[in-house]
């Protein structure tokens, strides 16, 4: 009883010492608190980031080599991942097909060293490495998706601001751009994009479908959706935009209360391993030890 009652005790104090160093290094800074930081530390950042370049470019250049000498090339469909997962440089697909070239067979000579079923463990091993890459793209446009579903209801609030204010809608895009673009960087690219797309002399619709389908969000669909509408009928675009704002609000305060509602069941899994344990460990423990030695006094 005494050992199960002290790995009880050490296991709960392990896992809450874990969760509380997981909330704090995982909390991000606030936008205010970045932008004082950068303000604060502009010199040093500079410096930082000019070597932090200059060995990127030198990866770069050296997956640039790989690709080229093994004659890979792209497709349609992978540049369209890329650019959802916002990788837009070459460098970036370099990267890629080198870390799918070489990480088969450092997994394959990390598999010949394992004793038993060796083949077994060198394609298996070769087989992740492979996929790896993919799955780190793939788990990358789906973040950064979420971040700009999140960033979605402010742009479309800053929107419907600049609008009533007079700017036009290409203007008030950029100026939402910039005011978004330490708060929510992944907004701000895809508006950049759009203005960059027009500049060109790409129709605005057309403009704004690609940003759609970079997404592939509800949200981004259904604004694209009613500015293709206000653009082909002539409505007002600032009622549009706050109709839309009001049913985003909606949808984020609906999506705040389900949250809310599943609280109840989620709590339960908390309650049986963290919190259940350090009761039964302070309210049975000392009855447990009580007894026991009552029993080893009486059976002396």
């Amino acid at each position: 009883m005494i050992p199960l009652l002290y790995f009880a005790t050490a296991s709960t104090i392990f896992t809450a010492v874990g969760v509380i160093t997981l909330l704090v290094f995982s909390r991000k800074p606030r936008a205010t608190v970045q932008r004082v930081f950068l303000a604060a530390n502009r010199n040093k950042t500079v410096e930082a980031t000019d070597r932090k370049e200059t060995l990127r470019q030198q990866i770069f250049a050296a997956a640039h080599w790989i690709r080229a000498r093994l004659g890979v090339s792209t497709t349609d469909k992978l540049q369209e991942r890329f650019s959802s997962a916002g990788l837009k440089t070459v460098s970036h697909i370099d990267t890629y097909f080198a870390a799918r070239l070489v990480a088969p067979v450092v997994a394959l000579a990390i598999g010949s060293f394992i004793p038993s079923n060796r083949i077994f463990w060198m394609m298996a091993l070769a087989g992740v490495a492979y996929l790896a890459p993919d799955m780190v793209l793939q788990r990358l446009i789906k973040r950064r998706r979420r971040k700009i579903a999140r960033s979605v209801p402010d742009a479309i609030d800053l929107l419907v601001i600049c609008v009533d204010a007079g700017l036009g809608m290409d203007q008030a895009m950029l100026r939402v751009g910039q005011e978004l673009s330490v708060s929510h960087p992944q907004i701000n690219e895809e508006l950049l994009q759009i203005s960059r797309e027009q500049r060109a002399g790409k129709l605005r619709i057309d403009a704004w479908k690609g940003m759609a389908e970079r997404s592939k969000l509800p949200e981004i669909e259904a604004f694209v959706n009613m500015l293709m509408q206000t653009e082909r009928f002539g409505t007002p675009i600032a009622r549009a935009l706050s109709n839309y704002a009001d049913g985003i609000r909606l949808k984020r305060r609906q999506a705040a209360e389900e949250k809310a509602a599943k609280t109840t069941v989620k709590i339960i899994f908390p309650l049986v391993f963290f919190i259940f344990p350090s009761m039964f460990i302070v309210l049975l423990g000392p009855a447990a030890i009580g007894i026991m030695r009552g029993l080893a006094s009486a059976t002396h």
